[in-house]
């Protein structure tokens, strides 16, 4: 097992988590929000405030069609719409605020999508958005791009009708490396051609771990050294729009 003091590279979900919950608070109380492509609602919790209102097109089964990163299983019973996130059945400027969270690489058109939500949003009402810069299949067949770069939100959201209030890069060039070398065993014996025993996956395990914790260490000592990198590649962007 990795040595868990060494923890570059797994900051990648709690970072995020932490940036919506932090930017959910500055919506103001009794506002309407619609979480678009809520799946299972993970992120209700942090809308305690808020008139919580979810949407997704609800065809998501957990297997997919068992390529990649799969979730097993999925439940869609609990949302409030069943819909296109491009046609989504509310009146125009129905809500304050509008949530998507890791959602647009499942989506055909995202630029349909921000449109749509232009429409659904009253003037000065708030848009979060995040997305991975970066991402390995999952959830397949629903999955049509890797990620999004903020010169992607930069030009859609402008030409929607945003503006850009604030843009949050999650990570960086060397902890992305760390979390995809952390990744190494999962992936090989996800693909693995031969089962092997329980002694031999551990020591699978053991040689693994001597090849990446010196190269977990070097990543720590270079993020310390380094600035800016990610500007060439993150885990994601988080933005924050108001409607104009």
């Amino acid at each position: 097992m990795l040595d868990k003091h060494i923890n570059i590279g797994t900051h990648n979900n709690n970072t995020r988590n932490i940036w919506l919950e932090k930017t959910l608070k500055k919506i103001p109380a009794g506002a309407t929000i619609l979480d678009a492509g809520a799946g299972e609602l993970q992120f209700k919790k942090y809308c305690g405030h808020l008139n919580y209102v979810s949407q997704d097109f609800g065809q998501y089964d957990g297997s997919g069609n068992n390529a990649g990163l799969q979730m097993a299983k999925w439940d869609n019973s609990k949302l409030d719409i069943v819909s296109d996130i491009t046609a989504i059945p509310r009146p125009d400027k129905s809500f304050d605020a509008v949530m998507c969270t890791e959602v647009f690489e499942h989506i055909p058109d995202p630029i349909a999508a921000i449109k749509e939500f232009s429409r659904l949003i009253k003037h000065k009402g708030y848009l979060i958005i995040t997305a991975p810069f970066c991402s390995f299949t999952h959830f397949a067949p629903f999955h049509f791009y890797s990620g999004f770069n903020e010169y992607f939100y930069k030009k859609h959201l402008h030409d929607a009708g945003f503006e850009i209030v604030e843009i949050d890069r999650n990570g960086n060039y060397f902890e992305y490396l760390a979390q995809e070398i952390r990744r190494i065993f999962d992936v090989m014996e996800m693909y693995r051609v031969e089962k092997e025993s329980k002694l031999m996956k551990r020591i699978s395990r053991k040689i693994i771990d001597l090849v990446t914790i010196p190269s977990l260490i070097l990543l720590t000592i270079l993020n310390k050294k380094a600035q800016k990198s990610e500007e060439l590649i993150c885990f994601g962007y988080h933005i924050l729009a108001r409607k104009k």
